[in-house]
């Protein structure tokens, strides 16, 4: 089991409230977006989940595990938590070739040489990248890149995948390649997913249930033929059908 869930989870940055009273759980194996506007706070969320950010009150759990309370004594560390994370920037290490960035996180892990080569010979397959492990980023593609960047969060065969707004760098047809790529890659295997983005073609055609939020909070939470049969309200209803 690979649950996440969030209990009354609020952020704040001094005075400034982001997130208010986020309440939400995401199954086993399951594929869940977060979408709204720039500002709304789902990165701030996703964020949380990793460790990079810290909530302010609430819990957020994993696999029924405290992950963090808000109290510095329950945190526990973005390394010890089992996620991976895809950035919307790649975040590819410029000075290490494609193999030891997909390594990285076994390494740190200090896990055997055999099994690191084994590991990401595996995942070089699955992303498609066999051939290039030599390679330097500055002589790979954005969507090469993006691709090291997904092997490098699964090489671990992490218990939940996080991704942040990755695919938005990438041309348009590339993207629709991608949004097929990562939603076959994750249900291969079998991994909880939670997807960031202001794209509603990303969220509707990839995912399971959309978040969708505004102003920090859950506005509506459904699946795409919910959301697009019956949107809870004015904002959902014109964010849907002017967002492309």
């Amino acid at each position: 089991m690979s649950t996440v869930e969030f209990k009354n989870v609020k952020k704040s940055y001094g005075d400034v409230k982001v997130i208010h009273d986020f309440s939400l759980k995401i199954e086993d194996g399951e594929f869940v977006s977060f979408l709204g506007p720039s500002g709304c706070g789902k990165t701030t969320c996703l964020r949380m989940v990793s460790g990079l950010e810290t909530n302010t009150d609430g819990v957020i759990s994993l696999d029924s595990q405290v992950m963090s309370t808000g109290k510095a004594s329950d945190f526990v560390a973005p390394e010890n938590r089992k996620v991976g994370m895809v950035f919307q920037s790649y975040a590819v290490w410029p000075h290490m070739n494609v193999f030891d960035n997909v390594a990285y996180p076994l390494k740190i892990s200090k896990t055997d040489k055999g099994i690191i080569q084994e590991k990401v010979k595996e995942i070089l397959e699955i992303v498609e990248l066999t051939g290039l492990e030599n390679r330097m980023p500055n002589e790979l593609s954005g969507g090469q890149q993006q691709r090291v960047a997904l092997a490098r969060g699964l090489v671990a065969r992490p218990k939940v995948l996080l991704l942040d707004e990755p695919l938005s760098n990438l041309d348009a047809k590339l993207r629709e390649k991608m949004r097929v790529d990562i939603r076959n890659i994750q249900q291969r295997f079998q991994i909880t997913c939670i997807y960031v983005t202001h794209d509603q073609i990303e969220a509707f055609t990839m995912s399971d249930r959309i978040v969708i939020m505004n102003m920090g909070e859950i506005v509506q939470i459904g699946s795409p033929e919910e959301i697009r049969n019956n949107p809870a309200n004015d904002f959902v209803k014109d964010f849907i059908t002017s967002n492309h």
